[in-house]
C-alpha cells in the first residue's frame, strides 16, 4: 500500500516507478515538477480558499494535488495514465475533496458540472501536445475559470500573453485576451523537472475578466485573419466573408466590395496584417459583420456592393 511519496528528488522518482513497475510515457507529456519552491509558488498563484472547486489536469503522482488538498478545497483531477490513476487512489482515496476523472481530458472534461455558485478554479502542469487545444476548448465552449494557473512550454507562454505588433501575437493570443488577463508567473528551467524536458516552461496566471458577449463569428474570424500570416486583412477577410455568407454566386469585385465596406466602418484600409491588430479592432470588425448577418445577408450584402 502505498501512503506516501517523495516528490522533490528525480532519483526517488525513479526508484518508486521501477518498484510499482510504472514507466514514463512520452506520448502523454509526463514530466514531474521536482522543485517544491515552485511547486509552491503555482498553488499559492492560485489564491484559493477553504471549500472552492479546483481542477487539476495531470496530477501524475500527486505532487500538487496533496498541496490543493491541504488547502481544503475540493480537487476534480483528470489524468489519463493507468498506472498513475492506480497511485493516484491509493494516496487520496480517502481525501473527501479528492474526486479523480480517468481518461484523456480532452474527451472527458465536457461532460463534468461547471454550474457551481462560482467558476471552478484550475491547475496543471499541462502536457505540450494538449496545452493550446485544451485551453482554446475551454475558452470556445465558454467554461471560463475564475482563475488558472499552468504551466506550459515558454513558447506557448509567450503566445498567451502576447500583444498586438509582437512576434509572438496569434489567433491563441487573442483568444486567451478575450476571457483572461494572462500574466507570465515565472520561468522554470528543465532541471526543475524529472525527466527533464528539451525546452524551459513557464508558469502562466489567467484571471478571468468581465468580458461582452462575443458576437458568434468573433472566434472563426480571428482564426481566419491570422490563418495566412503573410496576407493583409482584406485578402484574408475576403476569403472569410466568402464562406461565411455563402458569397459563391457573386463576382470577386462585389465580395472586395464589401470587404472595403466594412473595413472602412472600422477605420481600417485593408493592407494592414492581422498581428498589428489589437484585441478590440477584432472584436469591432466581427460586431459588424454579425450586424450584416442579423438582417437578411444577401440583401445587406448587395446593399454594400450597390453603393
Amino acid at each position: 500500500m502505498i501512503t506516501s511519496m517523495n516528490y522533490n528528488s528525480a532519483s526517488a522518482l525513479k526508484s518508486f516507478l521501477e518498484q510499482e513497475n510504472l514507466g514514463m510515457q512520452k506520448k502523454f507529456g509526463q514530466n514531474f515538477l521536482i522543485n517544491p519552491q515552485i511547486r509552491q509558488s503555482l498553488v499559492n498563484a492560485l489564491d484559493i480558499k477553504n471549500g472552492d472547486e479546483v481542477w487539476e489536469i495531470g496530477p501524475g503522482l500527486g505532487a500538487m494535488t496533496s498541496l490543493l488538498l491541504e488547502k481544503k478545497v475540493n480537487v476534480k483531477a483528470f489524468e489519463i495514465d493507468n498506472g498513475f490513476n492506480r497511485v493516484l487512489k491509493q494516496l487520496f482515496s480517502g481525501e473527501k475533496g479528492f474526486n479523480l476523472i480517468e481518461g484523456d481530458v480532452l474527451k472527458t472534461w465536457s461532460s463534468q458540472n461547471f454550474s457551481t455558485p462560482i467558476s471552478p478554479f484550475l491547475l496543471g502542469n499541462l502536457p505540450y501536445n494538449i496545452a493550446a487545444v485544451l485551453l482554446a476548448d475551454f475558452i470556445e465552449q465558454d467554461k471560463i475559470f475564475t482563475r488558472m494557473v499552468v504551466t506550459v512550454q515558454k513558447e506557448v507562454a509567450l503566445r498567451m500573453a502576447a500583444s498586438a505588433g509582437s512576434p509572438d501575437y496569434s489567433s491563441f493570443s487573442v483568444l486567451c485576451a478575450s476571457a483572461y488577463k494572462v500574466k507570465p508567473l515565472m520561468t522554470i528551467h528543465p532541471s526543475s523537472f524529472y525527466p527533464q524536458p528539451n525546452v524551459e516552461s513557464m508558469g502562466v496566471l489567467l484571471e478571468k475578466r468581465e468580458k461582452p458577449d462575443y458576437p458568434n463569428c468573433f472566434f472563426n474570424l480571428v482564426r481566419s485573419l491570422f490563418a495566412s500570416r503573410r496576407k493583409t486583412v482584406k485578402n484574408n477577410m475576403v476569403v472569410f466573408l466568402s464562406s461565411y455568407f455563402s458569397l459563391s454566386g457573386y463576382k470577386k469585385a462585389d465580395i472586395a466590395e464589401i470587404c472595403n465596406n466594412i473595413l472602412k466602418e472600422n477605420s481600417l484600409d485593408g493592407s494592414e496584417r492581422a498581428e498589428i491588430l489589437k484585441f478590440d479592432t477584432f472584436f469591432t470588425l466581427a460586431k459588424t459583420i454579425e450586424n450584416m448577418r442579423k438582417s437578411d445577408s444577401d440583401v445587406n450584402c448587395r446593399k454594400y456592393s450597390e453603393n
